[in-house]
């Protein structure tokens, strides 16, 4: 009887621990999973994020204009449809020194476009006045940074603006005109990134008058010019305080 007892007791403990075993290898199997779906979910959810996010820089890529780089052969054609399709003629220059607002002549407007489409594309940010003389001009749209550099590659470096100088307009305090280079230049084009405001009286202008086009003039802010117009300069009339540009369309 005691042995008959011994061997019941022995058979329940291994059904018991049979038992256990089977409900500890299910139950790890449950976490393996649950674990692996979540792994799985988490990857799902990273691609499909990668490639929303994808699918946005796709169509803000797409919805940026693409346009030339500009030549002389294309610059004309495209700046007339370019004002066409931009009429603004306002421009708001702000420097740590106070704020310069230019309004642009439509009688000149291949100059008024270029002017348009260089704020618009952001050619003027991290530019400097880079050349100022007392009583005379501060010039405006170059620096020694790279991006200026990088920025007339993409944009084209191989165009001028035909001349539009009008008969009998003269340079006069705050007008605004394309520089231009002096040598080899006999048709008087501008350089398209470069502008220069005028101070000086009308005795100065001699040299200037026929021969650089006039295409907008200060209509607030001509304190801020003189105040950049005397800064310490350099011996070639570079400022030793760099004065950055920001410009933005006012209308």
């Amino acid at each position: 009887m005691r042995k008959l007892l011994i061997f019941v007791f022995a058979a329940a403990l291994l059904i018991a621990s049979c038992e256990d075993k089977q409900k500890r290898t299910k139950n790890s199997n449950k976490n393996q999973t649950q674990v692996e779906a979540t792994t799985s979910n988490d990857t799902t959810n990273k691609d499909g994020e990668a490639k929303a996010d994808g699918n946005k820089e796709d169509s803000k890529t797409d919805s940026k204009p693409k346009y030339p780089e500009l030549t002389n052969e294309n610059a004309v054609e495209f700046l007339t449809q370019y004002g066409k399709e931009n009429p603004e003629n306002k421009v708001l220059i702000e420097t740590e020194l106070g704020d310069i607002e230019i309004a642009l002549f439509e009688d000149t407007p291949i100059h008024r476009a270029n002017f348009i489409y260089l704020v618009k594309q952001n050619y003027f940010e991290e530019t400097f006045f880079h050349r100022v003389l007392p009583d005379f001009i501060i010039q405006a749209g170059n620096s020694d940074m790279r991006s200026t550099q990088e920025k007339r590659a993409e944009l084209g470096r191989k165009y001028l603006l035909p001349a539009e100088i009008i008969p009998g307009r003269i340079h006069q305090y705050g007008t605004v005109s394309g520089a231009k280079e002096y040598r080899r230049n006999p048709d008087h084009r501008s350089a398209p990134y470069e502008f220069f405001i005028f101070l000086g009286p009308l005795s100065s202008t001699t040299h200037l008058n026929g021969m650089y086009t006039v295409f907008g003039k200060v209509t607030k802010g001509m304190d801020v010019v003189e105040a950049i117009s005397e800064l310490e300069r350099d011996s070639e009339d570079w400022p030793l305080r760099n004065i950055t540009l920001k410009t933005s369309i006012i209308e």
